[in-house]
């Protein structure tokens, strides 16, 4: 065996690991973190919503539903956007010649 060959066999068993999936924990990651923003989005619609019913019943300050309705309207805007990239993804995928 040359030396390139015992080299590069070397570094194919260093880098190995970092190359195999790792048990599904990559793929949990993502789902949470992918889950977490979900949630804040949920999160942020909701107080949007409370806020509202608390303004109509005079306990919440126009302020304080102003801010809370900018948050909500960012919010779903930023959602529909990134919809809109990951829909236009996929139409490219299929675009692809085979």
């Amino acid at each position: 065996m040359d030396m390139k060959t015992t080299l590069a066999t070397q570094g194919y068993a260093a880098i190995r690991p970092a190359t195999q999936p790792n048990g599904g924990a990559g793929r949990a990651a993502g789902q949470s973190s992918f889950g977490q923003v979900a949630a804040d989005l949920e999160a942020t619609i909701r107080h949007g919503e409370a806020t509202s019913l608390d303004a109509m019943t005079g306990k919440a300050d126009p302020h304080a539903l102003v801010t809370a309705l900018a948050q909500t309207e960012l919010a779903v805007e930023t959602a529909v956007t990134v919809r809109n990239k990951v829909v236009e993804a996929y139409q490219e995928i299929l675009r692809m010649p085979i």
